[in-house]
């Protein structure tokens, strides 16, 4: 007997271990071939979703509707002579009703043998039922792609969530939610673009593959070019590309773009992550704190209608402008004292492992204090708030303050207690960019030697040729997703997410 003729096929798919009912299936693929019938079907033209098919019913008309719909089986309720049966595409289900008086009597019998999780196309006519639900009485059928193993959980969704990562397809097939999250990406990374592009930046595309990392302070993913014979690196930010773009005058420009960073992962980091970067010629930091202001305001309106997004634990966001900005000094005084910069390096560090830090003892006084910053305050700012004028020793691409050269003119967007947007006044000066990076370099202990191989040559020489004031940011669209979709895990908004093998536990 077919695993689906009874009133709940799913249920018999449980008491069937996933050998057994493979197996019941592959026997099926070759009783359909032999019977002429090709189980894993060809093209479908002419089919609407679902969505569109519901819009086309006006219950006043007495005209007939038509429709041709092509989905995947989610349920079948075998009724004698009639089959109530849903079927699902990606704007969502609908029920089908299949009568044996309205097929040939083999047709029938060959639609009492699909199983749940075949893909089917489907036309008929649209109809209400008794029930008072929309439903397509089915006058033809075609089986498009048989499927050979059972779909999870009777349609409840993967419960298993590293299951839910791995088998991505099945959490998308049963889980509205993880649908839902997707599609919100897709029109959020849609609408970035479209601000961009109506504020007139164009998108531009720079190697992923670099003979020097550069751009960020973290460690590459190494390959080998076997054409160049030479070592290469996948990029861990586009910056020093999108920067040459405006010396060749290219003024207004952004890139979506996708980075790796071989370092840990978490809830919050995945190895392999998705950027924007964007770059003005003739602003600064301030024109950028106003850009991805108005930017996210925007596209979250856009998107959801409104700028207060819930998280869960009754937690809520709000995005009203005007964002709250406080220097990086402030903070660290709140939480550390009014006399935090005139201790010594020991008290400091007294007082930072009072809090429960990890105090390396070679830590110097500004890792000390950004250790604070980044343990105990960052997590706290969970309301939109830009933390300005960072250590320079930070940011070695930004542009000092004038009144303070122990500072960046930068801003860190903080929301929901972790870093949304960098964005700096880009430091145009090839002579002070120069002696940065050989002091960020001399900071790692390499030798002289070593420190010229770091050193992107061909960027300082596009400096060189005249790199126009400007100001630039990066926003991670991945913890964006996160913010505006209520997401507590990175996880949850990738689609492939980067997991550990199997058989390494």
């Amino acid at each position: 007997m077919s695993e689906a003729q009874n009133q709940n096929p799913a249920e018999s798919q449980n008491k069937l271990s996933a050998d057994d009912i493979f197996t019941q299936r592959i026997n099926k693929v070759n009783e359909l071939q032999s019977a002429g019938i090709r189980p894993f079907g060809k093209r479908y033209d002419n089919a609407i979703l679902t969505a569109q098919a519901r819009t086309l019913f006006v219950p006043e008309s007495t005209e007939l509707v038509k429709v041709r719909v092509a989905g995947r089986l989610t349920s079948m309720r075998l009724m004698g002579k009639s089959i109530f049966a849903d079927v699902k595409d990606s704007s969502g289900r609908m029920q089908i009703y299949v009568q044996k008086d309205h097929l040939s009597e083999e047709a029938f019998k060959q639609f009492k043998k699909l199983d749940i999780g075949d893909i089917v196309g489907i036309d008929g006519e649209l109809f209400i039922t008794r029930m008072g639900e929309l439903t397509i009485k089915v006058s033809d059928y075609e089986l498009l792609s048989k499927s050979l193993r059972p779909l999870p959980e009777k349609w409840h969704g993967l419960t298993d969530v590293e299951q839910r990562y791995r088998q991505r397809y099945l959490d998308l097939i049963g889980n509205e939610d993880a649908n839902k999250v997707f599609k919100q990406r897709f029109a959020i990374v849609r609408e970035l673009r479209k601000y961009l592009e109506e504020k007139g930046f164009i998108e531009v595309e720079t190697p992923m593959l670099q003979a020097i990392p550069g751009g960020a302070a973290a460690k590459p993913f190494k390959t080998r070019y076997e054409a160049l014979d030479c070592d290469m690196f996948m990029r861990i930010a586009p910056e020093l590309y999108l920067k040459r773009l405006l010396v060749g005058g290219f003024e207004k420009v952004f890139e979506m773009n996708r980075n790796f960073r071989n370092e840990g992962m978490s809830r919050r980091h995945n190895p392999e992550f998705t950027m924007m970067e964007i770059y003005q010629a003739y602003g600064d930091c301030s024109t950028m704190m106003e850009l991805i202001e108005d930017m996210i305001t925007t596209v979250a309106l856009k998107v959801f209608g409104t700028l207060e997004i819930k998280h869960p634990g009754d937690k809520v966001i709000n995005l009203q402008r005007p964002w709250r900005r406080a220097t990086y000094r402030e903070l660290i005084l709140e939480k550390m004292g009014a006399d935090w910069f005139q201790l010594s390096r020991d008290q400091k560090a007294e007082k930072a492992k009072a809090l429960g830090l990890y105090i390396d003892a070679q830590f110097t006084d500004g890792e000390i204090t950004h250790e604070v910053y980044e343990k105990t305050i960052e997590q706290t700012l969970i309301q939109p708030t830009f933390v300005t004028r960072l250590p320079a020793e930070l940011v070695p691409l930004a542009k000092k303050c004038e009144d303070d050269p122990t500072v960046v003119d930068v801003y860190e967007l903080e929301i929901n207690g972790q870093e949304i947007s960098p964005g700096y006044s880009e430091l145009n000066d090839p002579i002070e960019q120069r002696k940065r990076f050989e002091e960020q370099a001399k900071l790692t202990g390499k030798s002289a030697e070593e420190i010229c191989k770091t050193i992107d040559e061909d960027f300082l020489t596009a400096m060189e040729h005249g790199m126009p004031p400007a100001g630039g940011l990066g926003l991670g669209i991945d913890r964006l997703i996160m913010l505006l979709t209520g997401s507590e895990s990175i996880r949850d908004v990738i689609l492939f997410p980067h997991l550990r093998p199997r058989s390494q536990g």
